[in-house]
Order: structure tokens, then sequence, then C-alpha cells
């Protein structure tokens, strides 16, 4: 667990790897986002897409996971206060295997929660071939080692 302290601007770090394959892009689409060119591989072909891609969202619930089991692990869990950028430069595929690297960008104590802060960073979810699939600058709650 870090706490506000232990972060410091330019840190970097690495979460591991997720693949991630049709049934999976699907099955999440047919809940949450359910668009033919994230749930029918055939009438995706025809679209902007050119073949099944995966909702932006799932995207981002997949960068989720594998920042939480990174060792990016702010005291109190990774929670998001704002999102300051969001963007979705390629779409992921199936077969595609994704990993995320995060940089901090920024530390501040709050003015308003004593014993808290936010820890500014840029999380970029790339994929095999190290192009980027989704960058996210979020602002992050962050506990003190002296909460009060």
């Amino acid at each position: 667990m870090l706490y506000l302290e232990d972060f410091a601007p330019g840190q970097r770090y690495v979460s591991g790897k997720l693949r991630v394959d049709a049934a999976a892009i699907k099955a999440f689409a047919a809940q949450f986002d359910p668009q033919p060119f994230h749930t029918d591989e055939e009438a995706a072909r025809d679209t902007f897409f050119g073949g099944l891609a995966a909702s932006g969202w799932h995207t981002a619930a997949l960068t989720m996971k594998l920042l939480f089991e990174s060792d990016f692990r702010p005291a109190g869990g990774i929670i998001g206060t704002r999102a300051d950028e969001m963007k979705w430069p390629r779409p992921v595929r199936p077969g595609d295997e994704l990993h995320v690297e995060s940089e901090v960008l920024e530390v501040r104590p709050s003015a308003s929660r004593p014993g808290h802060g936010f820890v500014k960073c840029r999380s970029t979810t790339l994929n095999q071939n190290g192009e980027p699939v989704q960058i996210i600058v979020m602002n992050l709650l962050a506990q003190s080692k002296e909460r009060s």
C-alpha cells in the first residue's frame, strides 16, 4: 500500500498483461454497450471499425483490473475524483494483449480533507504492439500516513 507521501512526480508503474478474446468483448457489450460493432463479428465488418471491437467502457474496466493487480496501490484504494482526459485512440480487438503503464504527474495534499491528498496520474493502456488503446489522466484520492 502506498500513502500520499510515497508518491512523487515521475514515478512509473507497469501492470501485468491480459489477453482479450471475442467472447469477453461480446459478453461485456451484450450487458453494457450492445452496439453491433461490439456484439456481432459479421455486422461489425461493415462499420467504422471494420471488425469486432471492444467497447471503450470495456477497455476502461480492463484497465482498472490491470491497475488493481499492479504495484500501483494507493492507500484506501484506487478512488478517482476527476478525469482530466480520456481517449481511445484505437480499438481493442480480439486477441489483443493489454498492459497499463502509469506515471505520477502531480501530488498534492487536500485543502478540505485532512489526512488525504490527490495523486494525478496518466495511465496508458497499450496493446501487444505498444500502441495506445486508452489514455486516461485521473486525479485519485490517497490517504496520508498522518491521517487526522
